[in-house]
């Protein structure tokens, strides 16, 4: 049976980081704000211990699905500093747009994180931008694709792009996922085609309801 929001909670503080680990992914699932401020504490306790890293990205990824914005500082404090566990990175790009992008919108969170020019944490952004079909403005999608063009076409990093890439404003857009499609790597062509798709319907919905106008 799943955990509860409570048991979810109280085994954060687990001897067991297998355990904390699972408390941590059940509560991102349930995305209560509740939790954030036990997950906050479990992040303090965690961090700087590498044989964790597992735990710490749940931790991390389940701050942003709970929107608990006090956490942001500490993120952003953790993404300034050097490390091997490329997975925290990922998680953290993810949960600071999210829990940013609230207030703030799109274009701050992305461009904090763009200039700090790690590729997992610009992997994290695109993720995040790709599951909430959020649209930048085109000034930041003209600084995501200025990172994303210079890529090799093998690079797995393309693949949130291609997926979340569909409402992305301007021509550049179309031109980077026709790249993307007639790349080498499957899945990074499979998203691009079906976002070309999904763009070329929405653009003939619209030149439709402007002829029936």
């Amino acid at each position: 049976m799943a955990l509860t929001l409570e048991e979810a909670i109280n085994q954060l503080s687990n001897r067991a980081s297998a355990k904390r680990r699972s408390a941590a992914k059940r509560l991102g699932k349930l995305a209560n704000e509740t939790a954030g401020p036990a997950l906050l504490h479990a992040l303090q306790r965690e961090i700087g211990d590498r044989r964790t890293w597992e735990t710490q990205y749940e931790i991390i990824m389940s701050l942003g699905a709970c929107g608990y914005r006090p956490a942001i500082g500490l993120l952003a404090e953790i993404a300034q500093e050097p490390t091997d566990d490329t997975a925290l990175y990922l998680a953290l790009g993810d949960s600071i747009v999210r829990l940013r992008s609230s207030q703030d919108g799109f274009a701050a969170p992305l461009e904090w994180c763009l200039d700090r020019g790690d590729p997992s944490l610009v992997d994290g952004v695109l993720r995040a931008i790709a599951a909430l079909h959020a649209v930048p403005d085109a000034g930041s999608v003209n600084r995501l694709l200025d990172f994303l063009d210079p890529l090799d076409p093998y690079d797995g990093l393309r693949y949130w792009a291609a997926v979340g890439a569909t409402e992305w404003p301007g021509d550049r857009v179309h031109t980077f996922l026709e790249s993307c499609a007639a790349g080498p790597r499957t899945d990074v062509a499979d998203a691009a085609a079906a976002s070309l798709e999904k763009r070329h319907q929405g653009q003939k919905g619209t030149t439709m309801n402007r002829q029936t106008r």
